[in-house]
């Protein structure tokens, strides 16, 4: 009996301690998003896993491969679900319940992960036709409901934060982040990169000549789904643009929408589309097909970068000018030189000063392509010495921007951690501020572990500056201790004023600084003090 009841409790501790680190969201140090995250990633590898398998000569080719992924992911998913329902008794859901791993077993979740894995085993087990297994492979494209347990839970958070606002603004926070968009938002930008890096892959495939016949009627659909999400996605942004506070108070916001940066590419996106169909007898297709390659730069808007680089090159434009001046005046210098030298003797090669320059500049960036190379002593020298320089010369700008990148990112992150101190100094933080903070947060794309450590540093600091505030007197720019509260550390401040003193009266010399303060005005205590220190007037 006792041996039982210890194995019983050895089993709960295993089970408490697998759904704390698994599945638990109270717990921030478990491994719940990572573990949302890899399911949630193979679950789209795996539906799209069975939608290759009916491709007849990849799936004829790569059968063993598809079987054995098959296998891997269903045992994944087999053991997620058999985990959370053994710790069913342990979700706050379910806890209260009589039976509470039955009801998780009978829950709507519960169910979309069983329906996940029940057509392997059903296929493995019973005997059934060739249409039956077609139609049990089908519904492993059920799988893609399993990502309802992300996505419901962000449906009704998003719902709760825009409690109140009209249709147009909750479309222009699922679109941008606004501090009230939630996770939801995240989940979007994710599935707009995705079909972006889908589209930009089948753009690039296409013009493999092989998988262009075999994939032909694949990339068309691709291509017609990218067309129709992205046609959907710029309406939306044209629809919620009045909401956008860089267009509050124009006259016309969706006009100033639609010129803007951004609304220009998302056209661009789906405009390659359009005149392929339209005009296609006129225009060439494999222009308009390399062109749809411009749908990448629709990813700037995910990221800072883009943002931060402008930022850099508009504060460094200067010392980026300088050294692209120094660059372009040596090109044309080597080049004229170049000329000069190797006309005589390569007219065909150097027979023109642009013709040189484009031998100056592979040389200066060290590529050397070696379909034109000097051949004189005179073009020889000047080649080592130009490839010499280049070393130097393209190490400027690269070394200068990666330095200021650096240090704008430093300052984009200060900058947002002055702000979590202003909202302290209030004592507590209202929605109105939390919404501004998320916000921010998102457009600078900080994690969620970025933006904790960055609120703890924010909170480290303003303790320390209130405390400081409290113990100490700041007297212009500097710090002077409470003597009585620390006498000892305002004798050691006292001793290091005095010797830094000491130090200025050896640089400057008595003489000037005595009679300085002869002629300045100010407390006589301080000047007759100081004069004391400097000693007796030779």
């Amino acid at each position: 009996m006792t041996s039982t009841t210890t194995h019983n409790k050895s089993s709960n501790g295993v089970l408490v301690f697998l759904y704390k680190w698994l599945f638990d969201h109270s717990f921030d140090e478990g491994l719940h998003r990572t573990v949302e995250r890899s399911i949630a990633f193979l679950i789209i590898v795996s539906v799209l896993a069975v939608v290759l398998e009916h491709v007849p000569p990849l799936y004829d080719a790569n059968a063993a491969w598809f079987h054995l992924f098959d296998v891997v992911t269903v045992a994944i998913f087999t053991v997620e679900y058999l985990l959370r329902v053994a710790t069913a008794n342990l979700h706050p859901d379910f806890a209260a319940s009589r039976f509470p791993r039955l009801r998780y077993a009978l829950s709507f979740y519960a169910l979309i992960d069983f329906i996940a894995i029940a057509p392997f085993y059903f296929a493995r087990f019973i005997d059934v036709d060739v249409e039956m297994l077609r139609v049990l492979r089908l519904m492993r494209l059920m799988r893609m409901f399993k990502l309802s347990r992300q996505l419901i839970p962000a449906w009704h958070e998003f719902q709760a934060l825009n409690a109140g606002r009209s249709f147009r603004a909750k479309v222009f926070a699922l679109l941008e982040p606004t501090g009230h968009s939630g996770r939801l938002h995240v989940y979007f930008d994710n599935f707009i990169v995705f079909w972006v890096a889908l589209s930009i892959s089948c753009v690039i495939f296409e013009t493999v000549e092989p998988l262009h016949i075999l994939f032909a009627r694949e990339f068309y659909v691709i291509d017609l789904l990218a067309f129709s999400i992205f046609t959907v996605e710029y309406a939306a942004r044209l629809y919620a643009a009045p909401e956008n506070p860089e267009y509050q108070g124009l006259r016309v916001p969706r006009w100033s929408h639609i010129r803007s940066g951004q609304a220009i590419i998302d056209l661009l996106a789906i405009l390659p589309f359009l005149l392929e169909s339209f005009f296609k007898q006129h225009l060439d297709l494999r222009f308009l097909r390399v062109f749809r390659l411009m749908r990448m730069l629709k990813l700037t808007r995910y990221t800072s970068a883009m943002d931060t680089l402008y930022k850099v090159i508009k504060r460094e434009w200067q010392i980026i000018f300088a050294s692209v001046f120094v660059m372009m005046l040596l090109v044309i210098l080597t080049a004229s030189l170049g000329y000069l030298f190797e006309h005589p003797v390569q007219p065909d090669k150097f027979e023109n000063i642009p013709q040189s320059i484009y031998w100056a500049v592979i040389t200066l960036a060290s590529v050397g392509y070696g379909d034109i190379s000097p051949i004189t002593p005179m073009g020889r020298a000047l080649t080592v010495v130009l490839a010499l320089v280049g070393i130097g010369i393209f190490a400027i700008p690269a070394g200068l921007l990666a330095s200021a990148f650096t240090d704008q990112l430093r300052i984009d992150r200060d900058a947002f951690k002055q702000r979590l101190m202003r909202v302290f100094e209030d004592g507590a933080m209202s929605a109105k501020e939390q919404e501004l903070i998320t916000a921010e947060a998102e457009r600078l794309h900080l994690s969620h572990d970025e933006v904790q450590r960055l609120t703890e540093e924010a909170r480290a600091e303003y303790d320390f500056v209130v405390k400081a505030a409290d113990q100490e007197i700041k007297i212009n720019g500097g710090v002077v201790l409470d003597a009585k509260a620390h006498p000892d550390l305002a004798v050691a401040q006292f001793k290091l004023l005095v010797a830094h003193l000491q130090l200025v009266a050896d640089a400057a010399g008595p003489a000037s600084l005595r009679e300085g303060l002869n002629a300045a005005e100010g407390d006589t205590r301080i000047e007759m003090a100081i004069l004391s220190l400097l000693g007796p007037q030779s």
